[in-house]
C-alpha cells in the first residue's frame, strides 16, 4: 500500500518509520525542500528524530502533488493551527474515497472545530475520516518500543482500515466510535501537562502532580460529555493513558514548556529553543473558548491560559486554584458511574 504522510516533524517521522518497517511504501511531505532532500539522501530527518534511520521504502518531497499521487491512505500530522490550510492543500489531490486519518491534536481557534471536523469541511466525505491518539511519544514509537493507541471513526470500517494499517506487534491499535471524545482528550491533556511541568519546575511534588492529573481528567470528562462524547473514553488510551505519559515524561514538550515557565521563561523562548509547537499552549485558548461557549467550568485550563497568554504568575495561579471552594469529589457523576 502507498501511504502519504503529511508532516515531517517528530510524529510524522516516527509514523513514516513505523509504516516503512512494515514494508509499506511511504511518501513523506516536508514543508522545507532541504529537509525532503536530506531524507532522500541520508534516510534521516535532519531536524527531528535525527538518530532514526528511515527504511528505503520511505521517500520525501516538499511537493504535495508528488506525495499524494497514487496514495491509498493519507495520514495528517501537521500542527493544529495549520490544519485548515493543510486540508485545503491536499483537497484536490485525493480521491473522495481515500481514507484519511488525523494524528494532530487540538481545537481550531475561532471556530471551536475539532481537527476531524476541519478535514470534513474541506475534504468532504466525512465517513472516510478517522482520528488516532494515545500515549505515543514519537521518540519511543520511532525506535520500536511497545506502545498503544486508539483510532476513532463514525464508520467502523474506516476505523478498522487504519487499525490494520498501523497495527504491529509493538504498536497495538484499538478502535472506538467516539471521535469527539478521542479528539477532546488529545487536546485537553496537553494543557494539563503544561500545568504539571509548572508544578515540577516550581518544586512541588508527586502529590501535586497526581492532583493536577486527576482533576484535569475531570475537566476533560465534563467537556467531552457536554459536546456529545462518551466520558468513558477519558478513562482509556486517548484520555488517562495519554494524560499520564504527557504529564510525566521527559519527552513531553508540553511538560517541558511548563517547567520553562516556572523558571521565568516564555512560550516564544521555548519555540525558538526547540523548533517545536507545544500544542497545549494553543489549546489553552481554544479549549477554554469552547468550554466557555458551552458553560463548562475548566479551572485548571483557565489558569494555564492566564499564565501562558495573560501574564499570570505562579503564585497567583496557585492561590487561585487552592482557594477555590471545595466540593464532593464525585460531584457531577452521571448515571453510568463516570466522574464528570
Amino acid at each position: 500500500m502507498r501511504t502519504a504522510v503529511i508532516g515531517a516533524g517528530s510524529w510524522g517521522t516516527a509514523i513514516a518509520w513505523m509504516l516503512g518497517t512494515k514494508g509499506e511504501e511511504v511518501r513523506l511531505w516536508a514543508h522545507r525542500p532541504e529537509v525532503a532532500g536530506a531524507i532522500n539522501a541520508t534516510h534521516r530527518n535532519p531536524r527531528y528524530l535525527v538518530d532514526v534511520m528511515l527504511p528505503r521504502t520511505v521517500t520525501a518531497s516538499s511537493t504535495i502533488s508528488e506525495v499524494l499521487d497514487g496514495a491509498q491512505a493519507v495520514v495528517v500530522v501537521t500542527p493544529s493551527a495549520t490544519m485548515r490550510d493543510t486540508a485545503r492543500m491536499i483537497a484536490g489531490g485525493t480521491a473522495p474515497s481515500t481514507p484519511v486519518v488525523v494524528l494532530s491534536k487540538g481545537v481550531e481557534e475561532g471556530t471551536g472545530d475539532l481537527m476531524v471536523d476541519v478535514l470534513a469541511q474541506e475534504l468532504g466525505s466525512p465517513r472516510r475520516l478517522a482520528v488516532l491518539s494515545g500515549p505515543t511519544h514519537a521518540e519511543e514509537v520511532g525506535v520500536g518500543m511497545p506502545s498503544a493507541a486508539v483510532v476513532a471513526s463514525v464508520v467502523p470500517e474506516t476505523a478498522h482500515f487504519f487499525q490494520d494499517l498501523f497495527f504491529t506487534p509493538e504498536f497495538r491499535v484499538y478502535t472506538s466510535p467516539d471521535v469527539v471524545g478521542v479528539e477532546l482528550c488529545a487536546a485537553c491533556k496537553n494543557i494539563i501537562a503544561i500545568g504539571c511541568g509548572v508544578a515540577a519546575g516550581a518544586g512541588y511534588g508527586d502529590n501535586t502532580a497526581a492532583m493536577l492529573m486527576t482533576r484535569g481528567l475531570a475537566e476533560m470528562s465534563r467537556l467531552t460529555k457536554a459536546l456529545g462524547g462518551d466520558p468513558l473514553t477519558c478513562m482509556g488510551l486517548a484520555g488517562m493513558g495519554d494524560l499520564i505519559v504527557t504529564c510525566t515524561s521527559a519527552h513531553s514538550r508540553n511538560r517541558s514548556l511548563g517547567m520553562l515557565l516556572a523558571q521565568g521563561g516564555t512560550l516564544e523562548e521555548f519555540t525558538e529553543r526547540t523548533h517545536m509547537v507545544a500544542e497545549g499552549a494553543i489549546a489553552a485558548r481554544t479549549v477554554t473558548d469552547l468550554a466557555r461557549s458551552k458553560g463548562i467550568e475548566l479551572p485548571l485550563s483557565e489558569v494555564m491560559r492566564a499564565m501562558l497568554w495573560e501574564g499570570m504568575d505562579i503564585q497567583t495561579a496557585a492561590r487561585q486554584l487552592l482557594t477555590r471552594s471545595p466540593k464532593e469529589e464525585l460531584h457531577g457523576m452521571d448515571e453510568g458511574g463516570v466522574v464528570l
